[in-house]
């Protein structure tokens, strides 16, 4: 399981040093980086990442502000670390519940410490690796490792499996874009794709492939194409690594 991080960070120097820092740890993935507490809240809003990385900077107080605003809009916050050039904000840092405070320049040090307490303080639970298909007294059970992508058909949702057979369920697409793990990525009003059998995206055509033994191909819509984006993203990063 992986932790999401957006990086919220002006100075351009600083945030190109704590990306490459964060790259050494495979179970940490950016999903955005900004520049402001607007686009920021933005972003926090849209992706909902574990972990926010914040320059307080010149604009501490717009970010402070902005901390206290998604109160009103998220359940759960996501945790925050901040970091400065001085201790100038580390107190309201304090007040306002943030996870760590790093003083500038990036230290390689502070950032392990950081990251080796936020997995044992929030450790990632493992997903199940079934879904419970319900209808009236009727339970379905399906290996999720073997499910290719659903589709939408009005209100019910149509499960397409590896071995080529289609379990149809009585629940929109939506419901079961809320229980699905993260391998599970919404690319298209009707459609959730298995990232894990990703073989090829095509911008062009706006087109995923699916690879099993055969090729499918599915199309993905403007819509969820920020979500299509870091999908990408993570599989570059494997594919990078795995040529390494």
């Amino acid at each position: 399981m992986e932790y999401t991080y957006n990086i919220i960070d002006s100075d351009a120097s600083s945030k190109l040093q704590l990306q490459l820092y964060l790259e050494e740890y495979d179970d940490f993935l950016c999903t955005s980086v900004d520049t402001n507490a607007s686009a920021g809240l933005n972003s926090i809003l849209k992706f909902n990442p574990d972990v926010v990385l914040i320059n307080l900077g010149k604009d501490g107080v717009d970010y402070f502000q902005m901390v206290a605003e998604l109160n009103q809009y998220m359940q759960t916050l996501p945790l925050i670390i901040g970091y400065a050039k001085t201790k100038a904000y580390a107190y309201n840092a304090i007040k306002s519940g943030f996870f760590d405070y790093w003083i500038l320049p990036h230290n390689e040090f502070d950032i392990r410490k950081t990251v080796l307490r936020l997995r044992k303080m929030h450790p990632k639970q493992d997903t199940p690796s079934t879904i419970c298909l319900k209808s009236y007294k009727d339970y379905r059970y399906l290996d999720m490792n073997n499910i290719l992508y659903l589709k939408s058909d009005n209100n019910s949702t149509d499960f397409f499996m590896k071995d080529g057979s289609v379990v149809s369920a009585f629940k929109t697409l939506k419901s079961f874009e809320k229980q699905l793990p993260g391998q599970f990525i919404r690319v298209h009003q009707s459609y959730i794709i298995n990232s894990r059998y990703v073989s090829r995206i095509n911008y062009g055509k706006s087109i995923c492939s699916l690879n099993y033994g055969k090729v499918e191909e599915l199309p993905f819509s403007k819509t969820y194409k920020d979500k299509v984006d870091l999908l990408k993203q993570t599989l570059s990063k494997t594919a990078t690594k795995a040529l390494n």
